[in-house]
């Protein structure tokens, strides 16, 4: 898939992808999501899976481990890269949010 589709990431994938700063399997990474969102976030096998595969094959990840019955991966730099711009965006988000709304002249 071509880079210009993913730049801007899905909040699954941005949780998905800031899990794996650390190396993790399928299950750890569900876990890690809903601790770090509270609960709100909760991810299906089938959403989780589909797009660990579409990161490996993006590069975006990398399969470090495969005992049979859990498959560990880990973020690239590509991937590291993309969870740094995707970072920068959103903050530029939050600060027009700011900008707008909350240090409006009167």
């Amino acid at each position: 898939m071509a880079r210009e589709q993913l730049q801007n990431l899905t909040e699954p994938m941005y949780y998905i992808l800031l899990s794996l700063t650390q190396p993790m399997h399928g299950y750890e990474i569900m876990q890690t999501v809903s601790s770090m969102t509270d609960g709100r976030l909760k991810l299906g096998p089938g959403t989780l899976y589909a797009l660990l595969t579409r990161f490996e094959k993006e590069e975006i990840i990398l399969l470090i481990g495969d005992d049979g019955r859990r498959k560990t991966y880990t973020l690239t730099e590509k991937g590291r890269a993309l969870l740094d711009r995707e970072y920068l965006r959103l903050k530029d988000l939050i600060a027009a949010y700011i900008k707008r709304l909350l240090l409006k002249p009167e």
